[in-house]
């Protein structure tokens, strides 16, 4: 049986002005009767231009403590270079279907790279309303150009140009959060795999929704991966989990989003936070994110580093291969 993709369910849901019942989510996880409305802290704004370095390593520390997810600005990533990367991934998404379908991940082939859709339900069955373009970006040796589509012609390019900006910036972040610690600044990095480890770019596209107050763009998760640089466009939907109420994530204009994930959780013992979070969906509007997933070596184990254990502070992780947490977080098996 084909799959139908969640673009062409939601140009058939359009005309109804409902939308299948697999997407709709049961009563305690729908965003109308979730979303907190009162007042909220902001979610952490860090401006990595501040010559002030012992206060930039301050805050994104506390940020990784507290929240476990920030925005950055002054990154070093030209807005002109983002805008034509947001610009290539839209342009591919507006496609004739077939001409995507050219690029289609095949999960059978232990690849998640390719066109596809959200394969993966909630633990109640329930369907998220997102289309994706997933490949590895970096390191050149483990690219697949297969999957990275030929139209638009400047794909290739501008994912190029991004992903070099990118890899100083996740070293600044490494180190930061080293120095965070009370670690040498290399500490986190080489502890995650150093220079082989995986930058993975996903392009989400979430469709409009007849009906985003029953829906989610993306169920409540944490990321499997050590960091994860989010480019968002300016239509509002991540949502972030804070003290037990989901708080909306304001845009911020030419920023990035970071989030802590799971393996720097477990690296550090527990002291920065993997963030909770789901994505909201609107009436009127596509939204698109571009997140870039930093991820160890398949092979590489992971687990809280030795310096960070003390007798007062006993590991709280398993040291496991990374290849194997991953196994257990798709399959949701207990680490």
């Amino acid at each position: 049986m084909e799959l139908l993709r969640v673009q062409a369910v939601a140009e058939l849901s359009a005309t109804q002005n409902d939308i299948p019942e697999e997407f709709i989510m049961s009563k305690p996880n729908r965003p109308s009767s979730t979303t907190f409305t009162g007042p909220t802290p902001d979610l952490p704004v860090i401006d990595l231009a501040n010559p002030d370095r012992e206060s930039v390593t301050s805050a994104i520390a506390d940020a990784s403590r507290e929240w476990g997810i920030f925005q950055v600005v002054n990154h070093g990533v030209p807005e002109e270079l983002t805008k034509k990367l947001q610009l290539a991934g839209n342009d591919f998404f507006q496609l004739p279907i077939e001409e995507k379908e050219a690029y289609a991940a095949n999960p059978s082939s232990g690849s998640l790279e390719g066109y596809g859709t959200q394969f993966d339900k909630d633990l109640e069955g329930k369907k998220s309303w997102v289309d994706f373009l997933f490949h590895i970006v970096w390191p050149q040796s483990r690219i697949n150009y297969k999957v990275w589509p030929q139209n638009p012609a400047s794909y290739r390019k501008v994912n190029e140009e991004y992903t070099k900006c990118m890899l100083p910036l996740v070293d600044e972040m490494f180190g930061n959060l080293s120095i965070g610690l009370g670690l040498e600044k290399g500490a986190l990095k080489e502890a995650a795999g150093g220079d082989e480890m995986k930058y993975m770019m996903k392009i989400n596209y979430y469709p409009p929704c007849p009906r985003p107050d029953l829906a989610l763009g993306i169920t409540p998760h944490t990321d499997m991966s050590t960091l994860t640089i989010i480019l968002p466009d300016q239509v509002p939907g991540l949502q972030v989990s804070k003290d037990e109420h989901w708080i909306d994530v304001k845009y911020v204009p030419n920023a990035l989003i970071v989030h802590i994930g799971d393996q720097i959780e477990i690296m550090s013992n527990g002291v920065y936070k993997s963030v909770l979070h789901r994505t909201t969906v609107n009436k009127e509007k596509a939204r698109l994110s571009w997140p870039l997933f930093v991820e160890p070596p398949e092979e590489k184990e992971i687990g809280p580093l030795p310096q960070l254990i003390t007798g007062e502070k006993p590991a709280k992780y398993k040291c496991k291969k990374f290849k194997d947490y991953q196994y257990c977080k798709i399959n949701k098996l207990p680490q």
